[in-house]
């Protein structure tokens, strides 16, 4: 289902803290059939023993801490990177396999059980699959091969969103910018195979940009001849194809530029949306999509004033060898081998450096993930989440928050006036763990054992359906946007909550048993990030209702941007790999949240050790707790990539590369310093100038 991604502010590519109301229980499992703890992948908790101590930690901290693990952990062939987040992804994975496993071969399984099990078994059976070819999207096909007039193309998009797929553009609900409490329709741009726009007008370094689009055209031209296309046709609409994408790049925002709040949200009523583009009404496709409304966000005007255009001025021919390749390349991994494997061959292996296709079961249970996901973690989190996980979460967020709010409070360059908005938004914070207090309902959906893509195809356009009867009802602050499945957590700053699915709260992160210096380096740094989302240079341009609306004074914004401008600079001088930098400004947000979500969990954690009569001197492992609270923060950030996954994530992930969020925030922390015995002039001691302090 192609629905924009707005602000959903996530950790790794959301005043007083409320108690948590009381959870629903998660439904029935099979239980007993599921595996056991000690069958699933192993843990990768921070231990002493992978530290490189010929590595000195003032120095070189990163390699200090993980330098010896990840020379003896490179990336698998099925993946393209591999670390913490990835072994916890491995467990999950494994977990929700059995557990989909066991409903598979369940007996006259009824419910979600039902769900799930028609969708795994449907995708195993590979020989069927095999043998159906192309057919189960034929039909797609033959009405792409009629389409003569722009009338025609228009339609097809519009039935092509009601059936939850779509192509150039993505659309779906989200909570009105300025009005949080509605949700609304959001129009997105969209429409590029390539990662970003800059792979179709540059060049990039060493041609590595032009390769790629060379490379695109040639497996375009491939998929259509596995599509029965005759060569010179293939190749024809294949060059098609890429101009007619790099038109879309033209008009389309860069990764920098989509991170504007500004730039994400443009309401306009329907008159003057049907107005803007009269050879595609949008008063026909909320029709079309069952929804009705005054408005919506035509969040990108230049991009969908270029679309509208090319519906009039593009040839029928060229449209319908774009919406073909996007038909089959859409549906290939759920198809026969040959379009799954071609589709592997560009997009993993040459764009990203993956070497061999993961297991079909865990290209399945990616499917299951992406169709009925919420479904599954209902009976995730009754086998793999104990209830001591939860009690002792909701103690964390208590001491971070009451951290956060002394940090706030104590802020010097901050006026009262800014400063009591601010408090104003942390008191509203609501945080949610685990799993979803209410369960999604999935009445309505209906699966068989008769084909994988029926299935895909019917839990899509439910999905969409779901999605687009939320349109001018009030927001529901009960749903989540991840599965407790999920190895990641989350801010939304349309509804200041911050979540942290079941998954995460696993070591590295959380284990119930640890000493607390590792839980408050692990996940109570994540919790602080996940606060301090809050108060990033995007969660900060949206007040405690989650409006997008400007509470600060002008001075104080000014500073905010000087110390802000600091941690850009930092981050845009570390070369990442080839002479590649990190760009400090598509990655400041999360830089923002992991130097005060550091610092917050640093003072949480001092305080815990004062009320238990410590000072975090007392040794573990021949190493003091102060220290380990250090080392674990950098544990959780232990990753390889292949070079050219690193490369793709430098354009498009507002995320700085792993390495350098291991030692970006503590290298401006005294406290460090002071763990570690450091002095200045050491490469993790920023002083003056250097040093970045915000919040």
């Amino acid at each position: 289902m192609k629905t924009p991604k707005l602000l959903l502010l996530s950790l790794a590519i959301t005043a007083s803290l409320s108690a948590c109301q009381k959870p629903a229980e998660p439904a029935a499992t099979a239980k007993a059939d599921a595996p056991a703890e000690a069958a699933l992948p192993p843990l990768a908790g921070f231990k002493v023993s992978d530290l490189d101590t010929s590595k000195n930690a003032c120095v070189d901290f990163a390699g200090f801490v993980n330098g010896k693990w990840l020379a003896a952990n490179p990336v698998p062939g099925d993946k393209t990177s591999w670390g913490s987040f990835e072994m916890l992804d491995e467990r999950s994975e494994a977990a929700s396999k059995g557990i989909a496993e066991a409903a598979a071969a369940k007996a006259g399984a009824t419910g979600i059980e039902k769900l799930i099990g028609d969708m795994y078994a449907t995708g195993m059976d590979e020989a069927k699959i095999e043998a159906a070819g192309i057919a189960p999207i034929q039909p797609m096909l033959d009405r792409i091969n009629g389409l003569k007039t722009p009338a025609d193309i228009a339609q097809y998009l519009r039935d092509e969103f009601a059936a939850g797929r779509g192509e150039v553009f993505s659309f779906g609900a989200e909570a009105d910018f300025k009005n949080s409490s509605q949700k609304i329709g959001y129009a997105f741009q969209g429409g590029l195979s390539l990662p970003e726009k800059a792979y179709y007008l540059e060049d990039g370094p060493d041609g590595k940009y032009k390769a790629i689009r060379e490379a695109f055209v040639k497996h375009v031209s491939k998929q259509l001849q596995n599509a029965g296309v005759a060569v010179a046709d293939a190749d024809k609409q294949a060059a098609d194809v890429l101009a007619f994408e790099t038109r879309l790049a033209k008009a389309s925002l860069s990764p920098v530029e989509l991170r504007d709040p500004n730039n994400q949200y443009h309401y306009v009523s329907m008159a003057d949306a049907d107005k803007a583009s009269p050879n595609f009404p949008w008063s026909a496709f909320f029709q079309a999509n069952g929804v009705q409304a005054d408005g919506f966000s035509l969040s990108q005007p230049k991009f969908f004033a270029e679309f509208d255009k090319m519906l009039a001025d593009v040839p029928a021919a060229q449209w319908q060898a774009y919406l073909r390749i996007n038909a089959i390349d859409g549906m290939a991994p759920f198809l026969s081998n040959k379009f799954n494997d071609e589709r592997f061959d560009f997009y993993a292996r040459t764009l990203r450096g993956q070497k061999e296709q993961k297991a079909r079961w865990k290209r399945v249970m990616d499917t299951v993930e992406g169709s009925v996901g919420e479904a599954l973690g209902q009976l995730y989190v009754k086998q793999y989440f104990p209830a001591e996980s939860k009690a002792q979460m909701e103690t964390l967020v208590r001491n971070l928050s009451e951290a956060l709010k002394a940090r706030i409070e104590k802020l010097d360059w901050m006026s009262a006036e800014t400063k009591a908005k601010a408090m104003e938004k942390w008191a509203s914070f609501t945080p949610k763990i685990g799993y979803p207090d209410k369960w999604r309902p999935w009445d309505g959906l209906a699966t068989g054992r008769d084909g994988y893509v029926q299935n895909i195809m019917a839990a899509a356009k439910f999905n969409h359906a779901w999605d687009m009867a939320k349109i001018g009802k009030p927001v529901d602050r009960s749903e989540w946007g991840m599965t407790p499945q999920t190895v990641n957590a989350y801010y939304n700053p349309l509804m200041n909550e911050i979540v942290f699915p079941a998954a995460i709260l696993q070591p590295p992160f959380f284990d119930p048993k640890a000493d607390p210096a590792l839980n408050y380096g692990g996940i109570g740094a994540v919790i602080g990030h996940e606060m301090l989302h809050g108060y990033d240079d995007q969660g900060s341009q949206f007040d405690a209702k989650g409006n997008f609306n400007n509470w600060w004074t002008k001075a104080d914004l000014t500073g905010f941007q000087s110390r802000t401008a600091r941690l850009v600079k930092q981050f845009d001088d570390y070369e990442a790999i080839d002479g590649l930098h990190v760009k400090g400004q598509l990655t400041l947000g999360e830089n923002i949240a992991d130097l005060g979500g550091l610092n917050v969990a640093w003072d949480a954690y001092q305080n815990a050790l004062k009320a238990a009569g410590k000072a975090g001197d007392d040794k573990i492992d021949g190493y003091s707790e102060n220290q380990r609270f250090f080392m674990n923060w950098a544990t959780v950030w232990r990753r390889n990539f292949t070079p050219d996954e690193l490369k793709v994530r430098l354009n498009t992930d507002p995320h700085a590369p792993a390495n350098f969020r291991a030692i970006g925030a503590p290298s401006n922390m005294p406290a460090f310093a002071t763990a570690f015995g450091c002095k200045a002039g050491d490469a993790m001691v920023r002083e003056g100038d250097q040093q970045v302090v915000i919040w």
